[in-house]
């Protein structure tokens, strides 16, 4: 790695007065030259100089330069979210190359400062990056390369069992035990004759009743955990019977899969910001007549979606510019919603100038799930021709099914919320008292992938070193899936269990 030249700090100084022309507030943003196999392996390590030795990322720096080597992918630009930020610039790309990635990184490194879901991450990653890769070595040198690994790549397999909203506060409720407004209604059975009182709730049935009552709620203070639990790496951490380095271990994988968290909750909204304001500074500002066909060429290609893909530079870009646009020419509100006339809505502009505001509104307080949910609407869906499609049995090809907005809205909604993966909750530490974990799957219309199923269950029957459980809806029926240590066994669950 190269620091910038003199040639390249005053392009950075350029860029960076054009972005703060514009109304960005990047962190302050450190440059440097990398050739590509430097690029890869930054790359590889997910941004980072340093990260803890394993074998995914050999794999990953393998895969990315063969990729290049090949002619199928190019790594343009890398940033990191921390502050400040550093971003590496490919050594021997030509000089619209090098503003096009400083432009674009100005973007992310604003969306990094800015966006509420970045605000609880850890700003000196790289500092906590290199330690953790310092503990895991002692424990390597301790407890050998391939038991460390082994145990690594046990840890990977569920790093995404987090809750996203753990970072953020939350209300609490009152902790103590919620009664009836009467302890005395307590089990008493309606009773609309006052006289036949003795008869129909007789006092030692009362007692009864409350002593049942009271059980019930000295089962639930002792149930570990008290209510279904969405983080079930802390959950492990603080309950599993680890040994102390495998628990460090796994408090590792824990801290890091909560840092990439908001990039995953923001991958559209972040890239097409930067897309957004990359576009603006260059062909505003930045670009000289002679550069144009170079940077139309770069551009194109980083806009291009495969067939069944979602591109999330081209859809973030387009949403915000579509939000820039009706918002300055006041398309939204009642008075909007409520016209029928398409000839008034093809042509309505009052003429508000309140597009900016809006856009750096929605950078602040939006991910992509309520981006999408809030903003894709049914004339963006036709303007930009999105469609659902389906593969041909016959000849495997991809063919499309059909433009209704309803279900291709439905379709990305359900790809963006938790990312696309199951919701899955500790329901209990202690299942029919027999030390077993118990988790459950908050059914959202979809089954779950047995088979990724079965390889979670083993790999908690690791880490919680007692048999496993999952409960599921398999075919709208509910299923337990149970892994003892030797095998996964499906059986009937007596009732589905309620979830938040």
């Amino acid at each position: 790695m190269a620091p910038v030249t003199p040639d390249l700090r005053r392009l950075q100084d350029e860029i960076l007065g054009y972005a703060r022309e514009f109304g960005l507030d990047p962190f302050e943003t450190f440059f440097e030259v990398v050739d590509y196999r430097q690029m890869c392996e930054v790359a590889a390590y997910g941004g980072f100089p340093v990260r803890y030795p394993h074998w995914r990322f050999g794999m990953e720096y393998d895969h990315m330069l063969k990729s290049h080597t090949y002619g199928l992918s190019k790594i343009y630009e890398l940033v990191i979210n921390t502050d400040p930020c550093y971003a590496y610039l490919l050594e021997g790309n030509s000089l619209v190359d090098q503003k096009l990635v400083m432009a674009h990184v100005y973007g992310h490194c604003d969306f990094f400062k800015n966006n509420a879901y970045f605000a609880h991450t850890d700003r000196r990653m790289i500092d906590t990056m290199a330690n953790n890769a310092s503990r895991i070595r002692r424990h390597m040198n301790r407890h050998g390369v391939e038991r460390v690994e082994a145990f690594i790549d046990v840890c990977l397999s569920i790093d995404n069992l987090i809750d996203p909203w753990a970072v953020f506060p939350r209300a609490e409720g009152d902790a103590r035990e919620e009664t009836d407004p009467g302890e005395s209604q307590v089990g008493r059975l309606p009773n609309v004759r006052g006289y036949l009182e003795e008869y129909v709730n007789p006092p030692e049935f009362i007692e009864e009743q409350r002593e049942k009552k009271r059980r019930e709620a000295e089962l639930r203070r002792r149930k570990v955990p008290v209510r279904p639990e969405r983080d079930v790496l802390g959950f492990l951490i603080q309950h599993a019977p680890l040994d102390a380095w495998e628990a460090d271990v796994l408090s590792i994988i824990r801290e890091e899969a909560y840092y990439f968290l908001p990039q995953m909750q923001t991958k559209i909204m972040n890239e097409g910001w930067a897309s957004y304001w990359h576009s603006r500074i260059m062909t505003e500002r930045a670009l000289r007549d002679d550069e144009v066909i170079d940077y139309a060429d770069v551009v194109s290609s980083v806009f291009q979606t495969a067939p069944g893909q979602l591109n999330p530079y081209k859809l973030g870009v387009e949403l915000f510019r579509h939000i820039e646009e009706r918002w300055n020419k006041g398309r939204f509100g009642k008075e909007w919603e409520e016209c029928d006339d398409l000839a008034a809505k093809e042509s309505w502009d009052r003429q508000l100038g309140l597009g900016q505001q809006k856009i750096f509104e929605v950078r602040r307080l939006y991910n992509d799930v309520t981006f999408i949910d809030e903003f894709f609407t049914e004339d963006f869906c036709r303007e930009q021709k999105f469609f659902t499609y389906v593969t041909n049995r016959r000849t495997g090809r991809k063919e499309i099914e059909g433009r209704e907005f309803g279900k291709i809205k439905q379709m990305l909604l359900s790809r963006l919320t938790n990312f696309g993966q199951p919701f899955i909750y500790v329901v209990d530490a202690n299942d029919q008292n027999r030390g077993e974990l118990l988790l459950a799957h908050k059914h959202e219309g979809l089954d779950l992938k047995l088979d990724y199923a079965r390889d979670t269950l083993r790999n908690l029957e690791r880490i919680w070193r007692r048999p496993v459980s999952l409960s599921t809806i398999i075919d709208e029926k509910p299923k337990r899936l149970r892994y003892d240590g030797s095998e996964v066994t499906v059986s009937d669950e007596s009732a589905e269990i309620r979830l938040p």
